[in-house]
């Protein structure tokens, strides 16, 4: 996102609770906030647009030469829907590329380490832990939505870190889907509502976390067949730390008594009646 000027930003810690200096005055960070004209629409100058142009190639090109050999050569070209996409090496096919900070329009084919993205990891893993999510899992999707970039605006409306959609906004009751905290909490209560609806299979809450869970019901609780939502949960499974389980490769957990004492089953079968709970996969 192109952005010009700073402003200052309130600073939270974990808890969404301001933090305040030993004087009792609030504390702020100067931040780059965009700027919108009354249409919504990010209003940017040619200058500006060129400066963080040139900055995120800068960017992106040392991020690739990192893992390359300093007379390595530097390839771009660019993709289906137009945008600049930088390599360290020759395009074959198509490539998966990650967002660049700062720049909607330039993509590179290494995940970018973003510094900024440390700044949330407390947060990420607090939520983690209340909700029962894989914390890697979490920094993935955070990655691929918005390239931990807290002011993110997708043209479909979707806000924040975890680009929350208006719905998943009011179900959660997010005040200001920009506040970190408030975005990481609603965004991974979600993902954990999926992930029951689908007895735990990320692959399937991914899905529904991007599509919609009405379009993997439509689909027969598969991935559906859209390009978008499949490029979704592959560019997740490469980042996240283990492969996404496959439908039916979950361990399941029944309680028997027997002769008075509770005698734990295990079955990568689904029970048909009574209580069980999901306590692997394979």
């Amino acid at each position: 996102m192109f952005t010009c000027g700073r402003t200052k930003v309130p600073r939270y810690d974990s808890r969404g609770v301001l933090r305040y200096d030993s004087r009792g005055v609030p504390r702020y960070d100067l931040r780059g906030v965009p700027r919108y004209d009354s249409r919504g629409v990010l209003r940017h100058d040619a200058s500006c647009v060129r400066w963080h142009l040139l900055r995120a190639l800068t960017f992106a090109m040392l991020c690739l030469g990192l893992a390359a050999p300093a007379s390595a050569q530097i390839y771009s070209w660019r993709d289906a829907n137009g945008n600049l996409v930088v390599s360290n090496r020759p395009r074959a096919g198509a490539p998966l590329s990650y967002a660049v900070s700062k720049a909607e329009s330039v993509r590179a084919t290494r995940a970018v380490a973003i510094e900024r993205s440390l700044a949330y990891d407390d947060l990420i893993v607090e939520h983690a832990h209340l909700q029962s999510v894989r914390t890697d899992l979490i920094r993935a999707v955070v990655q691929v939505e918005s390239a931990f970039n807290p002011y993110a605006r997708s043209p479909k409306g979707a806000l924040g870190l975890m680009q929350l959609m208006p719905a998943t906004i009011q179900q959660f009751g997010v005040r200001n889907p920009f506040n970190p905290v408030e975005n990481v909490r609603a965004g991974v209560a979600y993902l954990r509502a999926l992930l029951d609806r689908y007895q735990n299979n990320e692959e399937l809450a991914l899905a529904a976390y991007n599509a919609g869970p009405g379009a993997v019901d439509k689909h027969g609780q598969t991935v559906p067949p859209y390009k978008e939502t499949q490029s979704y949960v592959l560019r997740i499974n490469q980042m996240a730390s283990r492969p996404i389980p496959l439908r039916g490769s979950q361990i399941y957990k029944t309680t028997e008594v027997v002769d008075g004492r509770p005698v734990p089953r295990y079955s990568d079968h689904q029970p048909t009646a009574g209580a069980y709970e999901v306590v692997g996969a394979r």
